[in-house]
């Protein structure tokens, strides 16, 4: 009897922190991925525009805030840190980052991410908040 409470007490303490739950991956929760792609973009602008910096602490309280609400959601801190570092998922951003600015009719190259992370930072948008111009 002892054993058959610990172990329906250890399946209910694995269910509630996400260990073997069903819940989706990490790119199929919209505030994620969409939260992640912000910060990526931001990245990349500030990458590819010498006259743009990032607002570091911004940024990295953006990071935080999701890394919090993907661990609330009961993903483990593996399973967050392998989407983060996954190369499939990074691509998978650029590419979306690539179609966001040819639909802002720009090129990704120099002068295009220097436009758009000028146009980001005065319509004070989500990405324009995690860059400034030096």
């Amino acid at each position: 009897m002892r054993d058959r409470v610990i172990a329906l007490c250890l399946a209910g303490v694995l269910s509630a922190s996400g260990a073997g739950a069903d819940i989706a991956p990490l790119r199929d929760v919209k505030s994620i991925d969409d939260g992640l792609f912000v910060i990526g973009l931001a990245d990349q602008i500030r990458k590819n525009c010498p006259v743009i910096s990032p607002r570091v602490f911004k940024a990295l309280g953006a990071l935080q805030d999701l890394n919090n609400q993907a661990m609330a959601m009961g993903y483990t801190k593996a399973e967050i840190d392998a989407h983060v570092e996954s190369d499939v998922e990074k691509d998978r951003l650029r590419a979306r980052a690539r179609t966001y600015m040819a639909q802002q009719g720009l090129e990704p190259d120099e002068a295009g991410y220097c436009a758009l992370g000028k146009s980001e930072i005065e319509r004070n948008s989500k990405i324009g908040t995690l860059l400034r111009q030096k």
